[in-house]
């Protein structure tokens, strides 16, 4: 009952938040198209509930030009990410049931055969838009750091910690706190515990 009471609020939240976010996204479109051009959409692979692929939707934030994720982030695309706009998108991939509006977020692929036994369990529930994790440190946070809270969250699941991450949230992207990784644009690539590089 309290899974299906689950994906009815993802739903109305996710299809009240298209609705009241759509003029925000309109203008972020247009910013996007005059400043970077064509895609003004970032589509991905990402592993879903038990590691199933699915195609994940943020505004684009990065010139696509090959180099580090530093020299591609723009001047717009940072100041997406820091107010979580580039985020909206994904309230599609929830009330079409790929994503929970909360729990660990879909990372890349590759990752997935990188993971322990421990924390491959993140794919056991929906990917999210915020998490845990993210609630608590975000990007600031070390791999091991984030995939520890994000098999918490698998563990201590309830309607009411999925109340509590919601309303962290907004705190979040008000202060902008936890973005970034210390000197990354993003985060460092994850090969694997004890073993993070920087992306190129």
């Amino acid at each position: 009952m309290s899974r299906s009471l689950k994906r009815a609020l993802d739903v109305t939240l996710a299809a009240l938040g298209l609705v009241a976010s759509a003029p925000v996204l309109a203008l972020a479109s247009v910013a996007i198209r005059l400043v970077m051009g064509r895609p003004v959409l970032f589509r991905q692979r990402r592993p879903g509930l038990h590691g199933r692929p699915f195609f994940l939707y943020k505004l684009r934030t990065m010139h696509e030009s090959a180099g580090p994720d530093a020299l591609r982030l723009t001047p717009l695309g940072r100041w997406l990410r820091r107010s979580s706009v580039d985020e909206l998108p994904q309230l599609w991939n929830v009330l079409v049931g790929d994503m929970s509006l909360v729990g660990p977020r879909p990372l890349l692929m590759q990752y997935l055969p990188r993971y322990s036994a421990e924390q491959a369990r993140r794919h056991e529930v929906k990917p999210g838009i915020t998490g845990l994790a993210q609630v608590s440190g975000r990007n600031a946070l070390s791999w091991e750091e984030k995939f520890a809270l994000d098999v918490r969250y698998v563990d201590e699941w309830s309607l009411g910690l999925d109340a509590r991450i919601l309303l962290r949230t907004l705190g979040n992207v008000v202060s902008g706190h936890g973005i970034s990784a210390g000197g990354e644009a993003t985060m460092p690539e994850f090969l694997g515990s004890g073993e993070e590089s920087e992306r190129s």
